[in-house]
């Protein structure tokens, strides 16, 4: 998950790089750059594709697509682009093509945001509330910091869970889980300095 930094009223925004505009938001119609994850969160957030993607594939159950921008609310032309996030059959089969758009006009079923330095605990919050607004069903927010992931099933129903605890992917993904011991697993050595 990134954090706001700079807000535009067209696009591209004025001043914006290209390398910028891979990681943006629409919030009230307002061009939103959000800066890119860090390491250890891109490496947990892949380490969860390369799980959930195969596993909703070969069940027949969905989609797992990374940083994709979805647009979740036509009326505040809201946008968001969750971490990675999870696309039942139901809500878009799996033999329905994927439209070549800006944003994908879907609700995902689940939306997970992995916590970066950058992020603050409101804008953390606020996405929790749009992603239920819009019709999300289940949110994972995962807390690199302290190895933890908490859950929601609905902006005030929470499970926290911790290394030692398994994450499963409950009705949207069943049968899916991973232990948070093997999804924290940094290795024992810690990295070398950079010059």
């Amino acid at each position: 998950m990134a954090t706001d930094v700079q807000v535009a009223e067209s696009f591209p925004p004025r001043g914006w790089h290209s390398d910028a505009l891979k990681f943006y938001e629409v919030v009230d119609g307002r061009f939103v750059e959000n800066p890119p994850m860090g390491a250890k969160e891109s490496v947990l957030a892949a380490l969860l594709q390369e799980l959930m993607g195969p596993f909703a594939r070969a069940n027949r159950l969905g989609r797992v697509v990374p940083e994709t921008l979805f647009l979740i609310d036509r009326a505040r032309k809201l946008k968001r682009r969750p971490d990675l996030a999870f696309i039942s059959a139901q809500r878009w089969p799996l033999r329905r093509r994927v439209p070549r758009t800006e944003a994908w006009d879907v609700v995902p079923d689940l939306a997970v945001e992995v916590v970066s330095q950058s992020n603050t605990a409101d804008a953390v919050a606020i996405k929790i509330e749009e992603y239920f607004q819009a019709g999300v069903r289940v949110v994972w927010v995962i807390y690199p910091v302290n190895n933890k992931v908490y859950v929601y099933n609905s902006p005030t129903s929470v499970r926290i869970l911790q290394v030692g605890d398994t994450l499963e992917g409950g009705e949207l993904l069943p049968g899916f889980q991973i232990a948070l011991s093997i999804l924290f697993d940094d290795g024992d050595e810690e990295p070398e300095p950079t010059d």
